[in-house]
């Protein structure tokens, strides 16, 4: 074979090794492009100001969407799935509502497409530190001037929760919070409460008065029988050992109700 023979060979299959790799490259575009969503783009194709982490730094934290902050959180999407694609995905779920978000469980979040056990682990962890934000100024002992003030100081402890728990908030003589203590827990529908524990965590604690406490699971704010007699089995104890009850508050999800505010004290 010539030289000239040799480089025309040479061309030749320089030309095939080019054109099979055009047709790689069209064959792994076409794919790419099945696999994705046409209105997917990556979040680092977004314009600085709308990406969740910059948009923070530059606007402040009130700018950003709940989606946007969940995103933050789950720091990445999937194949795709962009992390705010995802994160509005997990707040469907729960009819876009926080607080219904803050009743699931690392389990319960693993369930949403796209969250695995890190991911869920980061909300749940999120929302923990959100719940306990909102009782760190117990130390600063807040003071209880009407229902609403009482509760605030115990609400974020008892409305997510699945079964029923019984809670005292103990004050001083100025009606501050001085002691906030579990008393009983139970099942979705009842816990059972002594009131000899109630008023000998009380003296205890040196309290001047109390609030009870108590949530029902089923989002239902009236009184039960049982409710309505417990805190006038309450109120008489209280009369006779000079530590008065000041209210009596069912909360739930939907807010509360105030034995108080309804003229229910009466023993």
């Amino acid at each position: 074979m010539s030289s000239a023979d040799a480089d025309v060979v040479t061309v030749e299959v320089d030309m095939l090794e080019i054109a099979y790799k055009s047709t790689t490259f069209e064959a792994k575009s076409a794919a790419m492009s099945k696999e994705q969503p046409p209105s997917y783009r990556a979040i680092h194709r977004w314009a600085e100001e709308d990406r969740p982490r910059e948009k923070m730094l530059l606007k402040g934290r009130d700018a950003l969407s709940d989606a946007e902050l969940i995103a933050i959180l789950l720091g990445s999407g999937t194949r795709g799935r962009s992390a705010v694609a995802v994160a509005q995905d997990i707040l469907a779920s729960v009819g876009n509502s926080l607080h219904a978000l803050g009743q699931l469980g690392v389990a319960d979040l693993k369930r949403i497409k796209g969250i695995g056990k890190a991911k869920a682990i980061a909300i749940a962890a999120a929302l923990e530190l959100g719940r306990r934000r909102q009782l760190a100024d117990l130390r600063e002992r807040p003071r209880v001037q009407c229902s609403e003030d009482a509760y605030h100081a115990i609400a974020a402890l008892l409305t997510d929760l699945h079964h029923e728990e019984f809670w005292l908030l103990m004050l001083n003589r100025r009606h501050e919070i001085i002691a906030r203590k579990r008393v009983s827990n139970g099942g979705t529908h009842a816990t059972v409460v002594d009131a000899k524990l109630v008023f000998q965590e009380a003296l205890d604690a040196h309290a001047s008065s109390i609030i009870a406490v108590h949530n029902h699971p089923s989002g239902r704010l009236e009184p039960s029988d049982s409710d309505i007699k417990l805190t006038q089995d309450l109120v008489a104890a209280g009369k006779v050992l000079h530590l008065p009850l000041l209210d009596h508050l069912i909360v739930s999800r939907r807010g509360y109700y105030s034995f108080a505010d309804n003229d229910m004290l009466e023993s």
